[in-house]
């Protein structure tokens, strides 16, 4: 399986370090800077459950020219429209997209642009940041990656997904239910946030 991860910062570059390390085939798509950034750095990784230092394949954002298996879609909301045209080429009749944004809109706008049976349901429970050297730092142990498909239960695709992620060195849970799962969390962070204010 090919994986795209969109995203070189700390949601992205966390999980696709630690699949780079568990020797998936992993490609990140970065601009020009970032991408200089890993080709001297490499994708360096401050964790609990240890330090580790991968060296990526990357790709330019108008350098994509084939389909890959799975997109990983690990931007900001606001960067979503601009991510899905450097991505589209990406995007082949079998890939599956697989956001780990937070918030539920970006599911509507990757299925009007991709068509909904690219599209999983998915999340992200971790705590992690970039430092001003590029370098990931994960602040507390817990590593979740929630997934699954939309209309709920576990499809083939899935299980393959498990297989993959298997052995990672993170926490993934394929979810038969993942759009509960999703709404719960953005009910969480939004009465969080709406506390903090």
């Amino acid at each position: 399986m090919r994986i795209l991860v969109i995203g070189a910062g700390a949601l992205g570059g966390y999980f696709g370090a630690c699949l780079v390390r568990a020797g998936r085939d992993v490609t990140f798509l970065v601009r020009q800077r970032r991408g200089e950034q890993l080709a001297r750095d490499g994708l360096q990784v401050l964790s609990p459950h240890g330090d580790f230092k991968v060296s990526p394949a990357t790709v330019p954002v108008d350098g994509i020219r084939e389909p890959f298996d799975l997109v990983l879609v690990a931007v900001k909301s606001y960067s979503l429209d601009e991510a899905m045209d450097h991505f589209a080429p990406a995007i082949g009749p079998d890939t599956m997209i697989l956001p780990i944004l937070n918030g539920m809109g970006h599911i509507d706008r990757l299925s009007r642009r991709f068509g909904a049976g690219h599209v999983m349901g998915g999340m992200a429970n971790i705590s992690c940041g970039l430092d001003a050297a590029g370098r990931i730092v994960q602040f507390m142990p817990l590593h979740d990656l929630v997934y699954g498909e939309i209309a709920g239960g576990f499809s083939d695709r899935i299980r393959a997904l498990e297989s993959w992620f298997e052995g990672a060195a993170f926490h993934a849970r394929a979810s038969d239910a993942v759009m509960h799962d999703m709404w719960e969390r953005f009910v969480q962070l939004g009465l969080g946030a709406g506390i903090t204010c």
